[in-house]
C-alpha cells in the first residue's frame, strides 16, 4: 500500500480552531474524508492516517468514525488526557477500536519542558501496554525534552511530526541537525517526511530549500524509519498536494524503487500496524 502517514480532518470550528490565523484562510473550512480521497487517488495513495488536530476525546471518537467510514482511512492518531488519573481505563477502552494506532499531544503549543514532566512521561508509558504509539510534535526548542522523553520510555514507538518543524524559513539546521542525529540514535524513534513546505517561506519555498534538511534526516533515520506525510490541508496555505509529494518523490528516486516503497507505505505499515 501506498501510504500519507499524516492528514487532518476537520469540520472548522472559529473558535476551537484558533490557530487557524488569518494569514491561513485558504484553510477556514470543513476538511472531511470526502474531500481527500479524490486528492489521494490523483496521486496514486492507497490510504492515510488521520492526526488529531484538537484535544478532545470527542475529536478522537469523530476521528474513529470517519474511518470506520471509509475505506482510505487506514487509521488514527487520537488524543487522550496523559495526565489524567483515570489514563490507563481510558486507553484500555480506546484499545477495543482497531483504528486507533496511537496517540499525539499539542505538545508545540506547551511550555519547551513539556515532555520532560514526570507525569507526562509516566502516561506515555502506559501506552506501550496496549501497543499504542506517540506521534511528537514539536519546535526545535523542544528538541532536548523529546530527547529525553524517547530514551526514558525505550518500549514506547515513537514518531517526530514534521521533522521536528526546522526553521527553514531562516535556513536554521545546525542545532536541529545535532538533536535530530540524537534522536535518530533511538531505535524506538521514527520521523515522518512532512511539514515542510509551511516550515519555508509560503510563497516562494523551492526545493533546494527543503533538500539540505531532507539529507539530514535521511542520513540519521535511513529509509526504514522515515515515512511520507501531506500535511493536508494545512500544506495548502503554501503548497498543493501533488507539489509536497512531488518534492519527496523527486529527493527519494536516486534511492530506487525499494526505498520508495518504504517511505510512502511500506514504513508506516510496519510503525502503525496498518
Amino acid at each position: 500500500m501506498t501510504i500519507d502517514a499524516h492528514q487532518h480532518f476537520w469540520i472548522y470550528n472559529p473558535e476551537r480552531d484558533s490557530w487557524i490565523t488569518d494569514d491561513m484562510s485558504t484553510i477556514r473550512r470543513d476538511f472531511l474524508p470526502a474531500d481527500l480521497e479524490p486528492v489521494l487517488a490523483a496521486n496514486g495513495i492507497d490510504g492515510c492516517v488521520a492526526v488529531q488536530a484538537s484535544q478532545s476525546d470527542e475529536e478522537t471518537m469523530s476521528l474513529v468514525s470517519m474511518a470506520q467510514a471509509y475505506d482510505t482511512v487506514k487509521g488514527v492518531v487520537g488524543w487522550v488526557d496523559l495526565q489524567s488519573p483515570g489514563l490507563y481505563d481510558h486507553l484500555e477502552a480506546y484499545s477495543q477500536f482497531e483504528e486507533i494506532r496511537g496517540f499525539r499531544h499539542v505538545a508545540q503549543a506547551e511550555p519547551d519542558e513539556f515532555l520532560m514532566r514526570p507525569e507526562v512521561i509516566k502516561g506515555i508509558k502506559q501506552l506501550a501496554a496496549f501497543g499504542f504509539t506517540y506521534d511528537i510534535l514539536i519546535y526545535p526548542a523542544q528538541l532536548k525534552a523529546a530527547l529525553h522523553l524517547v530514551r526514558a520510555v525505550p518500549e514506547v514507538k515513537f514518531v517526530i511530526d514534521h521533522m521536528a518543524k526546522p526553521a527553514i524559513r531562516k535556513q536554521e539546521i545546525n542545532r536541529w541537525s545535532n538533536f535530530m542525529a540524537e534522536l535518530a540514535k533511538q531505535p524506538n524513534v521514527s520521523c515522518k517526511v512532512s511539514g515542510m513546505v509551511t516550515e519555508a517561506d509560503w510563497q516562494n519555498w523551492k526545493k533546494a530549500d527543503l533538500f539540505p534538511y531532507l539529507d539530514v534526516v535521511f542520513e540519521q533515520f535511513g529509509p526504514d524509519r522515515l515515512m511520507f506525510g501531506s500535511d493536508w490541508p494545512v500544506c495548502l496555505v503554501a503548497a498543493d498536494y501533488t507539489q509536497v509529494k512531488t518534492v519527496v518523490e523527486e529527493y527519494v528516486l536516486p534511492w530506487g524503487d525499494d526505498v520508495r516503497s518504504k517511505v510512502f507505505g511500506g514504513n508506516a505499515v510496519k510503525f502503525y500496524g496498518l
